[in-house]
């Protein structure tokens, strides 16, 4: 725990006042809660533990409302993650042209 008095983790003040049940400050942190985030791409969402600031709510499957953060791209729409990513050497050459116009050309003579 850690210690408001002296800026130490694991102090002794800390520890005595987690063991009497001393409550944490009021105010200085942040409301982290469930959020379900939501890839605007394809609709996918998924839930988990944020402190992300969000104004529109969502009710899920199961009943429950929750705060909604809405996403451009996710795992589940990124072309990385995805495997429909375009590799470098098969647009149009360029390694090759690249290769060609800035190889070495000459070799070294001994």
């Amino acid at each position: 725990m850690f210690c408001g008095k002296c800026s130490q983790i694991g102090c002794r003040v800390a520890t005595v006042a987690k063991i009497k049940g001393f409550p944490m400050k009021d105010g200085i942190h942040p409301n982290y809660r469930e959020i379900c985030f939501q890839d605007m791409s394809n609709g996918f969402k998924f839930v988990t533990r944020s402190c992300a600031n969000t104004k529109e709510m969502i009710t899920m499957e199961d009943g429950r409302e929750l705060p909604l953060y809405k996403l451009d791209t996710t795992s589940e729409s990124h072309p990385f993650y995805t495997g429909t990513q375009k590799s470098v050497d098969n647009m149009g050459g360029r390694v090759e042209k690249f290769r060609n116009r800035f190889g070495k050309t000459t070799t070294i003579a001994k």
